[in-house]
């Protein structure tokens, strides 16, 4: 859904390429809302879809800027990285941009938080343990490492290990 403030701002039109709006897209970790079409939400466009980011950088919405300098880094076209060398974004912006929070996922692709149980889909050697981590184990009460997207912390039998979320699947 979004806002009706967003919506006046963006006049229903998707505020990076211009289309219909149809979806809200909170920019983490502020929350502000954009509203986007779906497949600028989406972010499977084409490679010249996301053209359309060179003016979305010069938006008057700071989320908007933000959300269109994040893309931007992620292509690695010759013409993305020319718009970010033009590009100002004052401190607070900049911080902002630069603060994407990691998201753990299973292997399946489910979004992973703290305290989430998951089961084992493959033995694991445990190293430095002396067992085997058996596939179907439940580890319950997770814990995510912070800087690190592929590992999560969990006990088995006993022990306080990290397991690579490639390895684990939400319960």
């Amino acid at each position: 859904m979004i806002p009706e403030s967003v919506m006046t701002r963006c006049d229903g039109a998707c505020e990076l390429c211009g289309s219909a709006a149809t979806e809200g897209v909170p920019v983490t970790p502020r929350e502000d809302v954009i509203a986007l079409c779906g497949i600028c939400a989406s972010g499977e466009a084409e490679e010249n879809h996301w053209r359309c980011l060179q003016g979305a950088v010069w938006s008057e919405a700071p989320a908007v800027q933000v959300f269109a300098v994040r893309k931007l880094r992620q292509l690695e076209a010759s013409w993305a990285q020319e718009t970010l060398d033009m590009v100002f974004l004052d401190d607070d912006l900049s911080a902002w941009a630069a603060d994407v929070p990691l998201e753990h996922r299973d292997s399946n692709g489910a979004v992973l938080a703290a305290g989430d149980n998951v089961v084992l889909i493959k033995d694991l050697p445990v190293k430095g343990g002396g067992f085997t981590a058996k596939r179907g184990t439940a580890v319950r009460g997770i814990s995510l490492v912070a800087d690190n997207a592929g590992h999560i912390e969990g006990r088995v039998e006993g022990q306080r290990i990290v397991i690579l979320t490639e390895f684990v699947k939400k319960k």
